[in-house]
């Protein structure tokens, strides 16, 4: 039997998943589709400490999994920040049109 608490981690997780896919998808700025991708990983980390404190809850696989996430997220925000920084310094602009030259 799954506890009723799992379903509300579940739904916040879901909700988080949902509006940070909705980000990605609909905006043409850097960072705000970076701040997108960022929701995606933290509905991930929601779901496993979910999952751990309630279907396993004397391991701590979880908890690893998401202290592993949280660094390859900085690591990938650092990067990030990075390319928008100089992408806005050739071009004065962080719009995902204004990188079409960045392809190739």
């Amino acid at each position: 039997m799954i506890e009723p608490g799992l379903y509300h981690l579940l739904f916040i997780s879901t909700a988080l998943f949902f509006i940070g896919v909705f980000g990605f998808f609909t905006r043409r700025n850097l960072v705000t589709m970076l701040m997108s991708i960022e929701l995606i990983l933290n509905s991930v980390n929601v779901n496993f400490i979910a999952f751990n404190k309630y279907v396993w809850p004397g391991k701590l696989d979880g908890v690893f999994f998401t202290i592993f996430i949280i660094a390859i997220a900085a690591a990938e925000a650092a990067v990030a920040i990075a390319i928008i920084i100089n992408l806005y310094r050739s071009h004065q602009s962080i719009d995902v049109e204004d990188a079409e030259e960045l392809k190739y």
